[in-house]
C-alpha cells in the first residue's frame, strides 16, 4: 500500500533503509509496511526545506496561488483513491472519508485565494518626510506535526496556510495513519512547487521530532496533538524560540436547554458524538440536559445510538467504525468500567460487540447518573461514550461547563436569540455551536484556548502564524 511513495525528500520519493507495519484497525493485520526516517533523511528533508525557502519567496502570492489551485485539482481529481486510504487505516466510514478529503481540498482552495491577499500598510511618520511601511514576510522552515483521527484534513489545515506564506514544511503526519498524506503529498507535486518546498517524514520521535526541534532554522512548529505533548513541545521550542500553534485536546459541554427543539438535537447530537467512533477533538464529551427534557433526551438519545451499525467502514451498511488501535479500546473499556464503579448506569453499549471477533470495535455507549466529578465527564474520553447529565438552571449549567481547563469547543440547543448570545458570551471556549456541529471549515478560524492550544487553523486568521511582521522607517 505505502510502497509506490515512501518518504518525500527535496521533490523526491525516498524509500528509506528502515520501516514499520501499519495496522488496520479492523482487521488488526497489516496494511503494509511504512518507510520510517533515520537522522541523516531527517537532515536531509531540512536541509532541503532550507534551500527552497527563497525560491518559495520569490515565487509571489500570486504564483503560489496558482500553485494551490492545481493542487486542489488534482486533489479532486484523486478522491476515490484518497478516501479509500483514510478508511483502510482508521476504519472510518467511507462517506466520512470521503467527506474529510472534501474539507482538506478547500483548504488549499481558500489559502490559494489568501496567498493574494498577504497585505501590509503605510503609516505616517512624526519625522518629517518620513513614512512607516508594514510588511509581512514568511517565517520560513514550519515543522507540522498531525495525528491520526484526521489523517487529511489535518495535514492540509498545516501545509496549505504555510505555503500560502511562502514557508516551506517539514510535515510528519501519525505513523499509523501515513497513506492518505502521502497521497496528498503526491498532489502538492502537481502544483509546480520548488523542490524541497515540502518534504514528508514518518518516524520515531528521537528520529524526526528531536532534529526538527533541534534545528534553528526551523522558525515555526505547529501541532494537533494531545495536550500533554502540546505542553512538551512548548518547552523544546523555547531552546530555539520557534513560534509555537496548536490544536490540542478538547473536553466540549454540550447545553440542551428546556426550550431546545428536541428531535433536532437529538439527530445531531447523536451523529455528531459518534461520527469517527468518537475521536473527534470537538465532539461533544459532556452532556447536560434540562431536568424538564432529561428522561426523554435519554430516551431519544438511546433509541437512535442503538441503530448505529458497527463495521468495516468500506462496507456501505456500517455508519460507525472502529477505535484506532488496541490501546484505545483497552482505555475506553476501562473509562465505562470505573464510571460503573463509581454509580454511573449503562443505558446502551458499554462493552465489546459479542459479533465482531477481530478489529477495535466498541459498542455506541449511553452512561446516564453521571457525576462532574466522574472521569468519564472530568477528561476527555475520545471514544464512542455519550456521557450525559442534567441541570435546572442556565447560571448553574454555565458554571458547570466552564469547570474545566479545556477551551476547545462548547455547543447549547436553544429556540432563544438571547440565551443564545448569553450562552455564546458566557462559555469559555474557542468556538460555540448554537443548534449546530458544524465549526470547521476552511473559511473559519479553528482553534480552542486554555490548555486546548493557541493559534488558529482556517480562515483569514490562519495565515497569520506562518507571516512575520517587518516595519521600516523610510525617510526621503
Amino acid at each position: 500500500m505505502y510502497e509506490q511513495y515512501g518518504l518525500f525528500i527535496n521533490g523526491l520519493w525516498v524509500s528509506g533503509t528502515n520501516s514499520a507495519e501499519v495496522i488496520s484497525p479492523v482487521t488488526e493485520q497489516p496494511l503494509g509496511q511504512v518507510p520510517m526516517a533515520t537522522i541523516n533523511e531527517t537532515k536531509l528533508a531540512l536541509d532541503a526545506a532550507y534551500a527552497a525557502l527563497s525560491p518559495m519567496r520569490e515565487m509571489g502570492g500570486f504564483a503560489r496561488a496558482e500553485a494551490l489551485h492545481k493542487v486542489a485539482n488534482e486533489m479532486a481529481s484523486r478522491s476515490d483513491e484518497a478516501a479509500q486510504v483514510i478508511t483502510l487505516e482508521t476504519g472510518k466510514p467511507l462517506a466520512q472519508a470521503a467527506r474529510e478529503w472534501v474539507l482538506a481540498t478547500e483548504q488549499f482552495r481558500w489559502y490559494a485565494e489568501e496567498a493574494r491577499r498577504i497585505y501590509g500598510r503605510v503609516v505616517e511618520s512624526r519625522v518629517p518626510g518620513g513614512r512607516f511601511e508594514i510588511t509581512r514576510e514568511p517565517v520560513g522552515i514550519v515543522g507540522a506535526f498531525t495525528a491520526w483521527n484526521f489523517p487529511a484534513a489535518l495535514p492540509a489545515r498545516k501545509l496549505a496556510p504555510a505555503l500560502a506564506a511562502g514557508c516551506s514544511v517539514v510535515l510528519r503526519p501519525s505513523s499509523q495513519t501515513p497513506g492518505v498524506a502521502m497521497v496528498m503529498v503526491d498532489c502538492l507535486r502537481a502544483g509546480g512547487l520548488p523542490a524541497g518546498a515540502v518534504n514528508l517524514l514518518v518516524g520515531s520521535t528521537s528520529n524526526t521530532y528531536a532534529p526538527i526541534m533541534d534545528d534553528t532554522r526551523v522558525r515555526k512548529v505547529s501541532l494537533t496533538g494531545s495536550t500533554r505533548i502540546g505542553q512538551q513541545m512548548i518547552r523544546d521550542s523555547a531552546e530555539t524560540v520557534k513560534k509555537v500553534s496548536m490544536e490540542l485536546g478538547g473536553n466540549a459541554p454540550l447545553i440542551i436547554y428546556d426550550d431546545a427543539d428536541l428531535e433536532s438535537a437529538l439527530d445531531m447530537t447523536v451523529a455528531a458524538k459518534f461520527a469517527n467512533c468518537g475521536q473527534v477533538c470537538v465532539t461533544a464529551d459532556r452532556i447536560f440536559v434540562h431536568d424538564s427534557l432529561y428522561e426523554a433526551f435519554v430516551e431519544g438519545f438511546v433509541a437512535r445510538a442503538a441503530r448505529i451499525k458497527l463495521g468495516d467502514g468500506l462496507n456501505s451498511e456500517s455508519t460507525m467504525g472502529p477505535l484506532i488501535n488496541r490501546n484505545r479500546l483497552d482505555e475506553i473499556e476501562s473509562i465505562v468500567a470505573a464510571a460503573v464503579a463509581e454509580g454511573a448506569t449503562v443505558a446502551l453499549g458499554g462493552k465489546r460487540p459479542a459479533n465482531l471477533e477481530r478489529g477495535f470495535f466498541f459498542e455506541p455507549t449511553v452512561l446516564v447518573n453521571v457525576r462532574d466529578d466522574m472521569k468519564v465527564f472530568a477528561d476527555e474520553n475520545f471514544g464512542p461514550v455519550a456521557a450525559i447529565t442534567r441541570f435546572t438552571t442556565e447560571e448553574e449549567v454555565l458554571t458547570r461547563a466552564n469547570a474545566s481547563n479545556m477551551g476547545l469547543a462548547a455547543y447549547a440547543f436553544t429556540k432563544s436569540p438571547d440565551r443564545a448570545r448569553r450562552t455564546v458570551a458566557a462559555l469559555k471556549a474557542g468556538m460555540v455551536g448554537i443548534n449546530s456541529f458544524a465549526l470547521a471549515a476552511a473559511e473559519a478560524p479553528f482553534g480552542g484556548t486554555n490548555w486546548s492550544g493557541m493559534g488558529r487553523e482556517g480562515g483569514s486568521e490562519g495565515i497569520d502564524d506562518f507571516l512575520d511582521t517587518k516595519l521600516a522607517q523610510i525617510v526621503f
